[in-house]
C-alpha cells in the first residue's frame, strides 16, 4: 500500500528527539509526519520524571531561546523547582524540574496536534526507501510505503532493543514495548558502522509502602524559577522529593545477586553511561564506600507511583526487593515494577555532518540515542538541529548550526562529530570551554536572535529579549551615574566584612566588590525608586548584577573565544584529498578522511591529529 500523501519531513519516533524535530520543521514550515509505534506513548520519560540539571538545565534553556518547546513543556508540567550551584558562580547554576509524567506526555501531544503541520501515523518503519544515495520516504512494518523528501531517525532504545532483567531476556525497545528490527540491517548494508549501549532504570515503588518520616525531605526553592523566557507557570503546590541511602548490608545482598547479572555474566556486551552507573556497578568501582545516596522523587501530582533515582539495576527481581527492603524508609516497600537494562543499537556519530544529516544518504538524519547519547535534554537538542536541517534541506537552503561558543548545544554536536563516543555520551558543564558566556541566564541573548532570523523563534520571543537587554543597559547606566552617601551604605559593608567608605561613590563600585549584593545595594532609595518607575524586571537586574560582577572575566573569555573561532572560520572543501598531503601523519590522515571536518577548528579538535598536521594543512590552504 503507498500513504497517499507525500511530506516534506518524516519523523521516525515520537521521543524527546523526535518531538522536537516534528516541532521545529513544522513550525519552520514543512509538512511534517511523525511516525510512531504507539502513539499513546509520545514524549513519554522513559526514565526519571525530571528535566535540566547540570549542563542539561543549560541545554533546555537554548532549546527554549532558539524557539523549540521542551522548556514550556516542562515548565507546564513542573511539580518542583530548584535552581542548582546557587553557592558557586552564575556559570554553574542550572536550572532543574521534577515533572508530572502524565502532564508533560499529554502537554506535549497537545503543542504537536496544536501544529496544523503535522500529522501522525502509527506503525513501525522497517525500511528507508533510498533512491540515488537519498532518503526519499519509509516502507513500514504493515508495508506501507510513504514518500517524503527528508527522513529523521529518532529511534531511541528500540533499535534491537533487549531488555534485560537477571538471567531473562527478550526483545523491546521499553518496557512493555516492542523492539524495532530492520533498519540496523538496512544502515550496515548502505555502508554505516554501528555499535551496541546500554542503559538501566530502577524500581518504581509504590509510594503508600515507604516511611517518609526517616528519610531526608528536598524541597523546592521558596521562590520559583521557571525554564522558559517566554512563559512564566506558577507551581500552586511543590512536591518534595526525599533522600535515603544503601548500606553495607544492602550491597551484601546485591552481590549475592551478581553471578546472575547480564552485567556481570557477559549477556551485556554494550556500555552503560558512566556517569548513571548502575547500583551494581556502583559497588563494585566504588567499593570502598559504604553507602549510596538515592532519591525518593514523585512521578506525578496525583500518583502514588515512586521513581528511585540512583537505584538503576538489572539484577533478578527478587534481589531487587530483598535489598530494597533493607534501605531506611523502604523496609515495607512494594515494587510497581522492577529495574531492568537494555541493550540496543547505536551509529558512531562521525558518520554525520555538523547539521546532523548522514555523510553516506542526503537528507537521512540522526538524532538522539541513535547517536550515542543519553539524557532528554540531549535527545532534545539534537531533535531540535536535526528538525531545522531537514527543513532547511527541503528548502535548498545553507544548513544551521552552531559552534562551541554559541551554545552547550554546538558542544555537544561538535563532540559527537567530532570525537565519536564509545559510551552513552552525557553533557556536562567541564565539556565546554566558554562556561562563562553559557550560561543558563543568557541563552536568550546568545539564541533569539538566531532563531528569530530562522522563522522558529518568534516575534513576542524577540520583544521580550529586547525589552531585558534595554532594561540591563538602563540599569548598568544608572549605576555608574548614582551616588550614594557612606552613613547609607557603611552598616551594609560592616555586615558583608567589606571596607567602609569616607566619601560617596558609584552605586557600581560596590557591586564590584566580592560579598556586596544588588540586592545589598536596595538600601538606596534612589534606586528603588529607578526600578519601580522603569519596571525593571528581576530578570534584567541578575543580569546587570553578573554584567558588572564578572565583566572582567566575561570580556576575557569572549576575546579567547574570538580568537579560537578564527580557525573555524578557515573552511576545509568537502572534497580535499587528505592523502596527497605526504606530511602529516598516517594516524592524522586516516581521522581526517574518515571525519572530514568542515574547517581547520574542528580538525585540530580530532583526536590522533596532531598540531604538525594542523600546520601542514594551513601551509597547504595558503595561511
Amino acid at each position: 500500500m503507498e500513504y497517499k500523501n507525500k511530506y516534506d519531513v518524516l519523523v521516525v519516533g515520537g521521543g524527546h528527539a523526535g518531538c522536537e524535530a516534528a516541532y521545529s520543521a513544522a513550525t519552520l514550515g514543512s509538512r511534517v509526519l511523525l511516525i510512531s509505534q504507539n502513539l499513546e506513548t509520545i514524549a513519554r520519560m522513559s526514565c526519571n520524571p525530571a528535566m535540566g540539571g547540570i549542563a542539561k538545565g543549560q541545554i533546555l534553556r537554548e532549546i527554549d531561546a532558539l524557539g523549540g518547546m521542551s522548556a514550556i513543556i516542562t515548565d507546564r508540567s513542573t511539580i518542583q523547582f530548584r535552581m542548582l550551584n546557587k553557592s558557586k558562580g552564575p556559570a554553574m547554576w542550572s536550572p532543574r524540574a521534577q515533572c508530572d509524567r502524565k502532564l508533560f506526555e499529554k502537554e506535549w501531544r497537545l503543542a504537536l496536534e496544536s501544529n496544523k503541520n503535522i500529522d501522525f501515523y502509527q506503525d513501525s518503519v522497517e525500511r528507508i526507501i533510498i533512491e540515488n544515495k537519498r532518503a526519499v520516504g519509509v516502507v513500514t512494518k504493515m508495508g506501507v510505503k510513504i514518500e517524503s523528501r527528508a527522513v529523521v531517525l529518532c529511534n531511541g532504545t528500540f533499535l534491537n532493543g533487549l531488555i534485560h532483567l537477571g538471567e531473562k531476556n527478550y526483545k523491546g525497545g521499553r518496557s512493555g514495548e516492542p523492539a524495532a528490527e530492520g533498519i540496523t540491517k538496512q544502515l550496515i548494508d548502505l555502508g554505516f558502522t554501528h555499535g551496541r549501549m546500554k542503559t538501566g532504570t530502577p524500581p518504581r515503588l509504590d509510594g503508600r509502602s515507604i516511611d517518609y518520616t526517616v528519610t531526608e525531605e528536598q524541597k523546592g526553592d521558596e521562590e520559583h524559577g521557571c525554564f522558559s523566557y517566554l512563559e512564566k507557570n506558577k507551581i500552586d503546590e511543590q512536591k518534595s522529593c526525599f533522600i535515603t541511602y544503601t548500606s553495607k548490608d544492602v550491597h551484601k545482598i546485591l552481590e549475592k545477586g551478581f553471578e546472575k547479572s547480564p552485567m556481570f555474566n557477559g549477556r551485556i556486551k554494550g556500555l552503560g553511561p558512566r556517569y548513571c552507573p548502575s547500583i551494581e556497578d556502583k559497588i563494585t568501582r566504588f567499593a570502598e564506600k559504604e553507602r549510596h545516596q538515592l532519591f525518593i522523587e514523585p512521578e506525578g501530582k496525583e500518583t502514588i507511583e515512586i521513581y528511585l533515582n540512583g537505584f538503576s539495576t538489572s539484577l533478578p527481581e527478587e534481589v531487587q526487593i530483598e535489598a530494597l527492603r533493607k534501605v531506611k524508609g523502604l523496609e515495607k516497600v512494594k515494587l510497581f515494577r522492577a529495574g531492568y537494562a537494555i541493550e540496543y543499537d547505536y551509529f558512531p556519530p562521525t558518520q554525520l555532518k555538523n547539521s546532523l544529516e548522514t555523510k553516506l544518504i542526503e537528507g537521512l538524519f540522526f538524532c538522539g540515542q541513535i547517536n550515542g547519547t543519553t539524557g532528554y535534554e540531549e535527545a532534545a537538542c539534537q531533535g531540535l538541529i536535526a528538525g531545522i536541517n531537514a527543513n532547511l534541506k527541503t528548502e535548498g537552503k545553507k544548513e544551521f548550526t552552531l559552534s562551541r561558543s554559541d551554545a552547550y548545544i554546538g558542544v555537544l554536536i561538535d563532540d559527537l562529530i567530532t570525537k565519536g563516543t564509545e559510551e552513552p555520551y552525557r553533557m556536562f558543564t567541564s565539556r565546554a570551554e566558554y562556561r562563562l558566556l553559557l550560561r543558563q541566564d543568557n541563552a536568550d541573548e546568545r539564541l533569539t536572535k538566531k532563531g528569530y532570523k530562522l522563522g522558529l523563534a518568534s516575534k513576542k520571543r524577540l520583544n521580550k529579549l529586547e525589552k531585558k537587554v534595554d532594561e540591563t543597559n538602563l540599569l548598568i547606566s544608572f549605576l555608574k551615574k548614582q551616588n550614594i552617601e557612606p552613613k547609607i551604605i557603611n552598616p551594609v559593608l560592616e555586615s558583608r566584612n567589606s571596607a567602609k567608605v569616607n566619601q560617596k561613590k558609584k552605586l557600581i563600585s560596590f557591586l564590584l566588590r566580592p560579598h556586596v549584593t544588588f540586592e545589598d545595594l536596595k538600601i538606596s532609595k534612589q534606586l528603588l525608586d529607578f526600578i519601580k518607575n522603569n519596571n525593571i524586571s528581576k530578570e534584567a537586574i541578575e543580569q546587570a548584577e553578573i554584567k558588572i560582577k564578572y565583566g572582567g572575566y566575561l570580556d576575557k573569555e569572549a576575546e579567547a573565544a574570538k580568537k579560537l573561532n578564527k580557525l573555524e572560520d578557515i573552511k576545509i572543501p568537502e572534497e580535499f584529498d587528505y592523502d596527497k598531503l605526504h606530511s602529516i601523519s598516517t594516524e592524522g590522515k586516516e581521522k581526517l578522511n574518515e571525519i572530514k571536518p568542515v574547517s581547520i577548528g574542528q580538525a585540530s579538535r580530532i583526536s590522533g591529529v596532531s598540531p604538525s598536521d594542523i600546520n601542514i594543512l594551513l601551509i597547504y590552504m595558503g595561511r
